[in-house]
């Protein structure tokens, strides 16, 4: 197999394309398709969990991770999204809610979850930011404190979307997979390699976890009519 070279493209303005109520029919039923997808997909895992990421940095996974959690509150289902992205946060600028106080503070027993949670977002969605960024995000998402906040808010929710950070970046992500359904990897059109796509099938694979799906993003106008959707949503056995 040849991989392709990475392009060094500048998509800052694109990554932050959040769905609203002015967002374009392709984008917005292209993530209906992506949650009808996952809501299968976890509920074959009976897991109610799923977590998001990416190869690298930069390839739109917090704005993929926000539209999926805003899709699913539009079912009318009550949904949390966490930003468990300890290093690189991005959730709050996304959404434009106040960081001062998130994961970092609840995991680390400074605030409890309701004071730190943001509640009702949008209709359905709450919101737990980042928070402040600690020295030590690796213990604090591998740390009782964390176990026992996804414990009890596995059974407040009926669905929790998770932000994570990259998988070539850093191993942070691994460290959920005993909590979630599986992960679905955000892959940009003309930016991740076939390359990165292996090695992100074979990490997940040697963690013992799987593959929910894979979320495409940036495709342009003309490729939307090759990759029928803005957002395309591939399952992966």
């Amino acid at each position: 197999m040849r991989f392709l070279k990475k392009k060094k493209i500048n998509y800052v303005d694109k990554s932050r394309n959040v769905i609203n109520n002015d967002s374009k029919f392709a984008i917005v039923e292209g993530y209906k398709i992506a949650r009808t997808n996952l809501v299968f997909s976890l509920s074959a895992a009976d897991n109610n969990i799923a977590v998001v990421t990416s190869w690298s940095k930069g390839e739109g996974k917090s704005t993929a991770t926000s539209n999926l959690a805003i899709s699913f509150s539009k079912m009318g289902k009550k949904v949390l999204l966490i930003d468990c992205d300890l290093r690189r946060p991005n959730v709050h600028n996304l959404l434009k809610l106040d960081n001062s106080t998130g994961l970092a503070e609840v995991v680390g027993k400074f605030k409890s979850f309701d004071e730190a949670v943001h509640r009702e977002v949008l209709p359905c969605l709450d919101v737990l930011t980042s928070g402040s960024i600690p020295p030590n995000p690796s213990e604090l998402l591998a740390s009782s404190s964390f176990d026992a906040l996804i414990k009890s808010v596995r059974d407040e929710y009926e669905f929790i979307i998770i932000d994570s950070p990259p998988l070539g970046v850093v191993t942070d992500t691994l460290l959920l997979k005993d909590y979630i359904g599986g992960y679905v990897v955000v892959v940009r059109e003309k930016v991740t390699t076939h390359g990165d796509i292996e090695k992100t099938i074979q990490s997940i694979k040697l963690a013992d976890s799987k593959i929910l799906g894979f979320l495409k993003v940036g495709c342009s106008v003309h490729e939307k009519k090759h990759y029928k959707g803005y957002y395309g949503y591939y399952k992966y056995y």
